[in-house]
């Protein structure tokens, strides 16, 4: 079998909650809407000079000759399925992951460490999501690095290293709303709110000048808590719209008291945050966690 080596981004993409829209719909409606979708992801690859590989169920897995043209790829799938028409009343919603990489082609097929990676990868992301690696961060130009941000270092089985893993911002108002930079947003008078972190004697406040801040007890954190049941980095404060989120990266899960008492548990996913409460790592209240980090959101009203 004639065998090449070659560097080729590795991108999959998949249907999130096709098993429900089977049990819902019925077989027939469901595969429909699926091949629908199916044909909305693969309709442009050819543009970015991407090549399908393979179609399995609801996911499809294509390669692309650089990072660049995979990363553009990514996002124009994201945003034909997102903002395609629903499909009888259904809005389909796909998750992407892709790696680059030396990657051998054997028959039509791609094979090796860096397709497994790209998997791997995949399936870290959620819905109307993009995530990738530093390995394709590094290979992009400035301007698409911008447009990613490392929201967790994820261990992945049968590896010795760690890999960092980055969203790609593909929805231009999240680009907008994480760009500092952005004169429109730096000067606007409204939300000029700041949220406060507290732990024992540290402090850290998240806000128009910070926009995020990584909680957990690895010494890359920018808020460190020395806690047994968090993790490396276990959870990361966000400011995006003008509102403050928890997003939840840890193997334990985060648990997040607010002031009125009502207890909420996030397990790899978001929640907006808003007046004062407390955030326990990796533990329950009910197990009277002692390390608690405290959160409070002040709002300044701008000067007329």
């Amino acid at each position: 079998m004639p065998q090449d080596t070659e560097k080729l981004a590795v991108l999959f993409a998949d249907i999130c909650g096709s098993t429900a829209l089977y049990d819902k719909l019925g077989d027939e409606t469901a595969r429909r809407l699926i091949a629908r979708c199916i044909a909305t992801m693969t309709g442009g690859i050819a543009a970015f000079q991407g090549r399908l590989i393979k179609t399995i169920g609801d996911e499809i897995m294509c390669v692309f000759p650089s990072a660049e043209a995979a990363f553009n790829a990514a996002c124009a799938m994201q945003h034909a399925v997102e903002h395609g028409k629903p499909e009888d009343g259904h809005q389909m919603h796909i998750r992407v992951g892709f790696h680059y990489g030396d990657v051998i082609r054997e028959s039509g097929d791609v094979f090796g460490d860096t397709v497994n990676v790209a998997a791997r990868v995949a399936a870290t992301s959620r819905a109307s999501q993009i995530m990738t690696t530093k390995a394709v961060v590094d290979a992009l130009p400035t301007a698409l690095q911008e447009r990613t941000r490392q929201i967790m270092r994820a261990e992945f089985k049968g590896k010795q290293e760690e890999f960092d893993i980055f969203i790609v911002i593909w929805e231009l108002d999240d680009m907008l709303s994480t760009r500092i930079g952005t004169p429109i947003f730096r000067k606007s008078p409204d939300n000029i709110d700041e949220l406060t972190l507290s732990y024992r004697d540290l402090t850290l406040k998240v806000n128009k000048e910070r926009r995020s801040a990584i909680m957990g007890r690895g010494d890359a954190c920018d808020f460190i808590v020395q806690n047994g049941f968090s993790s490396r980095q276990h959870a990361r404060i966000e400011l995006r719209f003008g509102k403050f989120f928890i997003v939840d990266q840890s193997t334990n899960g985060t648990y997040v008291r607010f002031h009125e008492g009502s207890v909420v548990r996030i397990a790899r996913e978001e929640l907006i945050l808003q007046g004062s409460g407390s955030i326990s790592m990796g533990q329950s209240y009910a197990e009277n966690p002692a390390d608690l980090v405290e959160f409070s959101i002040t709002a300044h009203h701008a000067q007329s």
